[in-house]
């Protein structure tokens, strides 16, 4: 079932051309952490474009469990009033944070330099979800966290009162634990650093910056050296959050294979830690174009404009491209298998512990529309079938993930028999409008039987 009511199976088909202007929601990472550092600062915080997905909506709660004053006004803006750093109150109750993963683990690492105690819990796929990857570098700072086997959801997090700062290499490419690391080290003394071999997206050393924290990011033969100066004062800002370029990527890919497509999708956030997909694509040989380029808010942004594609050819993917796309795999796979010949997709381990098992969840849902797909541990490959080549005609498991869900949707349209999901509920965590905004463009979706 859905993550939060009874499953929505849902049908997509081929229908006409898809036309005209998608204006997808707010960035899904920006907006989270908009909420989190302006209840770190001291002072009013005021946001605008919030993704007001469920995944944003349970971050903005939680908030206000830790005392911070967060209120959306008519207009849409919303307003923080923040508690400083260190500031936080211990919650009267257990912190639900649903489906998403990016929310708990940046939750995690702002409290976890506060004395306060604080459980956490979410849906069937975020307590299935490995939370030891951020726990085990919050313990260097002297955290204590009690939870489930294997580290799992519920799980009780008790924060450092003498917390000390931490040099921390991470394992794993991963912007959450990063991130969470250089929460964690705001109300840390002295300087906390972050080393990573592949560099992640940077939307929290950008946001820090603006509010006022000193770091700096250097380059070094360890790699990517991110360094943070404990117990700043954060200022309040003035956020306007571009629009998420892992929403677009769902309109954008659904044009590129969709026969007589012509699709805009303005004002997208382009941070080049984020736009490994539309790389990818222009190397297929997409039509995919950037309008208007121009920065907003200290990120990069330009105006998409995709159309149908019939020569996209399938590429082996940079393994280092990985970071920078790692949750738009699943839609790429849909592409590859409208593409001529095989796609490879290697270093990509990472989409085994997502919402749900992504390699598994794409691959066997391709397969039972007709793609031959080959994969392992940590990669995969889709034989691609041509244009319009997708037969379709099955129903998909989605595994609680909005993304597999997406992606199969958006593979309906361009495919000769309708392919069908079994729940699009978890959509609205991260994609409430995607239903309308994609009938708006002309896509056929409508309800099916469960």
């Amino acid at each position: 079932m859905s993550a939060h009511g009874d499953p929505k199976p849902m049908m997509a088909r081929r229908g006409g051309a898809l036309t005209g202007v998608a204006e997808v929601p707010g960035d899904k990472s920006i907006s989270h952490r908009s909420l989190i550092f302006g209840a770190m600062a001291v002072g009013e915080t005021r946001v605008t474009g919030l993704l007001e997905g469920q995944d944003v909506l349970d971050t903005a709660s939680a908030m206000r469990a830790f005392g911070a004053e967060v209120t959306r006004e008519d207009d849409g803006t919303w307003s923080i009033h923040g508690v400083g750093v260190g500031g936080f109150a211990e919650p009267e109750d257990v912190l639900d944070c649903g489906n998403s993963g990016t929310g708990v683990r940046l939750l995690m690492g702002a409290m976890a330099t506060s004395p306060i105690a604080v459980t956490f819990t979410g849906d069937a796929s975020l307590r299935s979800r490995p939370m030891a990857r951020v726990t085990d570098p919050l313990a260097l700072f002297g955290t204590k966290a009690y939870g489930r086997a294997q580290g799992r959801l519920p799980m009780t997090l008790v924060g450092a009162a003498d917390p000390m700062p931490v040099r921390y290499a991470t394992p794993v490419p991963s912007a959450q634990v990063k991130s969470a690391v250089l929460l964690a080290g705001l109300n840390a003394p002295g300087e906390t650093v972050v080393i990573e071999a592949e560099a992640t997206r940077d939307h929290s050393e950008r946001m820090l910056a603006g509010f006022g924290a000193t770091i700096s990011t250097e380059v070094t033969p360890e790699g990517r050296v991110v360094t943070l100066q404990g117990q700043p004062e954060l200022r309040p800002q003035v956020i306007a959050v571009p629009r998420d370029p892992s929403s677009a990527a769902f309109p954008v890919c659904a044009a590129l294979i969709t026969e007589g497509s012509d699709v805009l999708v303005p004002n997208i956030g382009l941070n080049p830690t984020r736009a490994g997909l539309f790389e990818t694509l222009r190397d297929m040989g997409a039509d995919l174009t950037y309008e208007n380029p121009r920065e907003e808010g200290g990120e990069p942004v330009a105006d998409l404009r995709a159309k149908f594609s019939p020569e996209m050819k399938g590429i082996e993917v940079p393994p280092e491209r990985a970071a920078s796309m790692i949750d738009e795999y699943p839609i790429l796979s849909v592409v590859a298998a409208n593409a001529e010949g095989q796609t490879v997709m290697r270093g990509v381990k990472e989409l085994r512990v997502k919402e749900s098992d992504r390699i598994a969840a794409m691959a066997d849902g391709l397969r039972l529309n007709g793609v031959e797909v080959e994969d392992g541990p940590d990669w995969w490959i889709v034989h691609g079938r041509g244009p319009g080549g997708v037969r379709g005609g099955a129903t998909v498991a989605t595994h609680l993930d909005h993304r597999i869900a997406m992606s199969f949707l958006c593979a309906g349209f361009a495919s000769c028999e309708g392919i069908t999901i079994d729940d699009a509920g978890p959509i609205a965590t991260s994609f409430p409008i995607f239903e309308s905004l994609m009938g708006d463009l002309g896509a056929v979706l409508e309800p099916a039987s469960a």
